[in-house]
């Protein structure tokens, strides 16, 4: 390279200024070994999801993660004090940090899955915060500039809600008989301006274009930077033709705008996932008066939507005291089909925590709904377990150390305008909690209660001290509950607030043939079979032991209810995600009665009947009795991760959001 290549390359770079951990100290790090959850189930989703390749060619060990994630991290922070022209003490950031890498490599406290991946690498030191970030919302006045934003932030990794604002109107169907040729890059930004220019042609009388995709590299082929394989240009075609449908149809009026909207942000999603950006996850938000968007996954009405409605979660907003009276129908659909879900947004935009009125602009909300947002915000996560924490004290150092990071990355600008405006006035963060049922279950609900108001204080003290010495606004909320997926899974805690589905289970992972991790596994002896959904897929089983917390279908609904309450009173300003699981046969005619007690004082909700139907071969759980799991582990082989490599992680096997598979 050229120095004037260098000097080129060097003016794109958000992140300038590099921190990197001592050398004694990284070896120091090395030589302490991890203690994943689960067994050896933790440390396989470790090395299938979040272990890189290191610049050398060799491949990361968890030591080498963290090193990664830290170093990334200060060098966000100390880019920022160099941008506004603040004091960086290298001696005291350097002592910061070592804390922290301590108690990450012990698992006390973890990044989200995104930060996980791809902290410190030269992707977000060039692209800046987005793909670190876990939630991001859109308002769909605009269609095209919505649907823009969101297939941008998809494939950044980010989910996104939406809501059905578009109003429909002055849309025409284009004069497509003289299309102008349009070559699209081979590019994240070229797929998103493609269907901006699509939609266009129909909503702001644009130019109708015949797209030329012989630019996009052949599926299969690396995609550098944010890693992964190409899936070539079909998912992108096949995606072109659905927008082009749905919009012909509204403008002959068979579909109205809600289900325009839906079908269009769906199919876009649908796109991401099929695109081999590993996961997407959106959220349809709609009114409760609205019977379009109340029957948008009734596939009886609508068999046409079926292959691309299950990409979002459907939630009613209850924006006036007016809507609760409707509780009744949207209790009859919950118990039909466990949707919608509910966001009761008086309180978002009244409450921090619930009883403790501080404003919030927000109106929509992310895939999970444990954050609310204004049109075109993100926001990032950290979690703490406290099962990882032996004492007290320990708890509330992994909350200091959360905080550190969620506050550091709400510094670092996204490459969008739109975005980096709602984000410098908000700095929303999320310092979340998992294994919450554990925790209740072994220390009962009195402490949870106490420990939950002094973390509190302690994130908000936090994260005000660090806004002061940043000089930028404190944060606008800074807890919540997230589902928590595969974070749990590697620390060994249940997720969030839920308790397991089982105490003893059969955990299945399914994996490429082709991928580095396949090898391992079926090297070491680790039991598996042939998928019977996917070819060139094999699915592998660890036993688990959930410990002696509660199964979910011992817990009533009415108790889940409670400690949904009990989080967003005294921990949550943002919202909780929670998914309340009903028995059909004694709780189902009960939920008129808990969504009437319930919903007035909590923010989001959704519910799911607990089912033995339905059961399929290869479920990701299979509940085992003690005896099989004490001779499954018995039989358990130790796993040489020494010979893992040539993999950037984020293996993408039936992957839409963090918490399902």
């Amino acid at each position: 390279m050229s120095q004037k290549d260098r000097e080129t390359a060097q003016s794109k770079v958000i992140v300038k200024e590099r921190f990197s951990l001592k050398e004694t100290f990284c070896n120091e790090l090395h030589a302490k070994k991890a203690e994943f959850g689960f067994g050896g189930f933790g440390e396989a989703v470790y090395y299938r999801t979040y272990s890189r390749i290191k610049p050398d060619g060799t491949q990361e060990h968890w030591a080498d993660t963290v090193i990664r994630v830290i170093n990334g991290l200060m060098s966000v922070r100390k880019n920022f004090y160099a941008l506004n022209c603040l004091v960086w003490d290298e001696a005291k950031w350097h002592s910061h940090a070592q804390k922290l890498a301590i108690t990450m490599f012990d698992m006390k406290w973890l990044p989200p899955g995104r930060g996980l991946w791809i902290m410190g690498t030269e992707y977000v030191y060039e692209r800046g915060s987005a793909a670190l970030n876990n939630c991001g919302a859109v308002d769909t006045t605009d269609l095209s500039l919505a649907a823009d934003w969101t297939m941008d932030m998809l494939m950044c990794g980010v989910g996104v809600g939406f809501n059905t604002a578009w109003k429909g109107e002055n849309v025409f169907i284009p004069d497509k008989t003289r299309p102008v040729p349009y070559v699209i890059p081979d590019s994240r930004e070229g797929w998103v301006a493609s269907v901006r220019l699509l939609i266009d042609g129909y909503t702001k009388e644009g130019t109708w274009f015949i797209f030329d995709y012989s630019k996009i590299r052949p599926e299969g082929s690396p995609i550098h930077g944010f890693g992964g394989t190409a899936s070539g240009p079909a998912p992108l075609k096949e995606l072109h033709g659905r927008i082009e449908n749905y919009l012909d149809n509204y403008c002959k009026g068979k579909i109205d705008q809600t289900r325009c909207i839906a079908d269009v942000m769906n199919a876009i999603g649908a796109c991401v996932v099929a695109g081999n950006v590993r996961r997407s996850a959106e959220i349809t938000l709609g009114s409760v008066d609205d019977r379009t968007f109340l029957e948008l996954k009734d596939y009886t009405k609508n068999p046409e939507r079926a292959k691309i409605g299950w990409m979002s979660n459907n939630t009613v907003v209850l924006e006036k005291t007016e809507d609760f009276e409707k509780l009744p129908m949207v209790a009859k659909h919950i118990r039909d089909n466990g949707e919608p879900g509910i966001m009761n947004l008086i309180n978002v935009q009244k409450f921090a925590r619930y009883g403790e009125q501080s404003e919030d602009r927000a109106w929509l909300a992310n895939p999970c709904s444990e954050i609310p947002l204004e049109s075109f915000e993100l926001c990032n996560l950290a979690e703490v377990f406290p099962a990882r924490c032996m004492k007290e004290d320990e708890f509330y150092e992994a909350l200091e150390y959360a905080t550190f990071y969620a506050s550091t990355v709400s510094l670092l600008p996204t490459h969008r305008q739109e975005t980096n405006t709602i984000v410098v006035r908000n700095r929303r963060i999320g310092v979340s909690l998992s294994g919450v049922a554990d925790m209740i279950d072994a220390h009962g609900a009195t402490e949870l209660t106490r420990r939950l108001r002094k973390g509190y204080k302690l994130v908000r003290t936090v994260n005000k001290e660090l806004a002061a010495e940043a000089g930028v606004p404190a944060s606008v909320r800074v807890t919540t509950v997230k589902p928590s997926g595969t974070i749990s899974q590697l620390v060994g805690v249940s997720s969030g607030m839920h308790f397991p589905t089982f105490k003893y289970a059969i955990r299945r992972m399914r994996v490429g043939n082709t991928s580095s991790i396949c090898n391992v596994l079926k090297a070491a002896g680790v039991p598996h079979e042939d998928d019977h959904y996917s070819a060139n897929t094999t699915v592998f089983e660890f036993p688990i032991d959930q410990g002696k917390t509660r199964k979910a279908n011992t817990v009533s609904a009415w108790e889940q209810f409670s400690l949904l309450a009990m989080l967003q009173r005294e921990w949550s300003d943002n919202m909780v995600s929670c998914t309340i699981y009903f028995n059909p046969k004694t709780e189902g005619s009960q939920i008129e009665d808990m969504l009437a007690l319930f919903a007035p004082i909590i923010k989001s909700v959704s519910m799911l009947p607990h089912s033995d139907t339905g059961a399929y071969v290869q479920m990701p759980y299979e509940g085992i009795s003690k005896e099989k799991y004490e001779a499954r582990l018995a039989e358990m082989p130790s796993i040489d991760w020494s010979t893992f490599g040539g993999s950037d992680g984020i293996e993408n096997r039936f992957c839409t959001n963090e918490s399902c598979e």
